[in-house]
């Protein structure tokens, strides 16, 4: 055989099995949890650090974990004066045959009740109730449709990426019975990516951190007391008591769909770190069940757990050597020094820290007097020398750095002696130069 076609032969043998196992490397590295889930991803719930991920820009259903939006919307308009919790609500029609179908998640509302807004966001947050969903939207936006709009928008800022929503609940319009909000398909269901969601749950959490007071809350009767009473188990069975009970969960929402499967956005805290977690359409053994999406959260709660740890990396006031000062103009020295304005703390894995490395970045190479003292002139973040999933925002983990003392802008004397010598130095080294060349 010729050397050109026993050549050929090779390059085409090693072109096939490069071409054979490409794919199931990257999907090995990209499901190293073996998550039985359409997508997942787990969050360091602080920093949005992702330490996990697995299709997480697929765009799925998300079925009532919509209701985490519906909630920001409440708590947003509660904030800002707009609700009170204490404000009372009457049934609509629409709301009130809603409320009477308990194939769905709902406590039956009456036609002629009056509801206070705590009810009804307990009633949807602990037991995902669909009918107080639905008052909810008619209360913070007068309408579904409306409320609908606000929810697209709320996405739109708070810089979500991959999602639809066309009802407030996550339910199927099919199941409202004709009466769903104007815009969607009568078929139709909310969409987001994994991505999406977390972020979404990075933001709750961070701007209503109360959230999680009603979202831990294992069992409640709703109108406790009363003929209405009825029993509210929360769906998150990973709370302490239930069925899947996991230390440290203490939140948030569930979902349930045919077109959605078993989904999960959790939330566990111990020893002063919390991790957020998705599982959309999730299985065991191939099979969706209600324990499905708890069992692959928990695997990815154990990986959080066992191998990351929360450490300082940096103490305030430090600074690599290379940005120990920054130029000043016009003052009475000529530099000042600079260094972080906190220390910078991160989850890292365990056994890495050497993997974690200073970058230091300076907008402000030159600064003009009168410099006050924690002056910012830029910032400080790590980089992770490794397999990196990025951030939830473009934010980040980073520190402040700003100057150390203050800078006194110099009198007018001083500055023209300044200018003097400059000019003397300017002339000398022109001369200099010229010298040289001559020779």
């Amino acid at each position: 055989m010729k050397t050109w076609y026993k050549s050929f032969i090779i390059s085409i043998a090693v072109m096939f099995l490069f071409m054979v196992t490409l794919p199931q490397n990257i999907k090995a590295e990209e499901d190293v949890l073996n998550i039985e889930a359409d997508a997942a991803i787990l969050v360091e719930a602080e920093t949005g650090k992702i330490l996990y991920q697995k299709n997480i820009d697929a765009v799925l259903g998300i079925a009532s974990m919509t209701k985490m939006m519906t909630e920001y919307l409440l708590l947003e308009a509660i904030d800002e004066g707009r609700v009170k919790w204490d404000q009372e609500y009457a049934v609509s029609e629409y709301v009130y045959q809603i409320s009477q179908k308990r194939d769905l998640s709902n406590v039956p509302l009456r036609k002629d009740g009056k509801y206070t807004v705590r009810e009804l966001y307990e009633a949807m947050a602990i037991y995902s109730a669909n009918g107080a969903t639905v008052a909810i939207a008619e209360i913070v936006g007068g309408s579904e449709t409306n409320f609908v709009k606000m929810m697209n928008e709320k996405a739109k800022e708070l810089g979500l990426k991959d999602y639809k929503f066309v009802n407030a609940t996550g339910l199927n319009n099919k199941d409202l019975g004709g009466l769903h909000p104007a815009g969607g398909g009568d078929n139709e269901e909310n969409v987001m990516s994994a991505r999406a969601v977390a972020t979404l749950a990075y933001h709750l959490y961070h701007e209503f951190p109360e959230i999680l007071e009603t979202a831990s809350i294992p069992r409640k009767y709703f109108r406790e007391g009363t003929d209405d009473q009825i029993k509210m188990d929360n769906w998150n069975w990973m709370l302490p008591g239930l069925v899947a009970a996991y230390e440290g969960v203490d939140g948030i929402k569930t979902g349930y769909t045919e077109f959605a499967g078993y989904c999960f956005t959790g939330t566990a805290e111990r020893n002063g770190m919390r991790f957020i977690t998705v599982v959309m359409n999730a299985k065991t053994n191939g099979k969706g069940t209600h324990l499905s999406r708890f069992e692959q959260t928990r695997k990815m709660l154990d990986y959080a757990f066992s191998n990351y740890t929360v450490q300082q990396l940096y103490p305030k006031g430090y600074i690599t050597k290379k940005h120990e000062t920054v130029a000043v103009k016009k003052g009475k020295e000529k530099e000042v020094a600079i260094a972080t304005k906190q220390p910078l703390s991160l989850v890292i894995k365990r056994g890495e820290e050497k993997k974690y490395k200073p970058v230091v970045v300076i907008e402000k190479e030159t600064l003009t007097a009168p410099v006050k003292k924690g002056q910012k002139v830029g910032y400080m973040y790590v980089k992770y020398e490794g397999t990196d999933y990025g951030y939830l925002t473009k934010q980040g983990e980073k520190v402040d750095i700003v100057t150390k003392r203050s800078v006194e802008k110099a009198n007018g004397f001083v500055l023209a002696m300044r200018a003097i010598g400059e000019l003397f130095s300017d002339i000398w080294n022109g001369a200099s130069n010229a010298m040289k060349g001559l020779f």
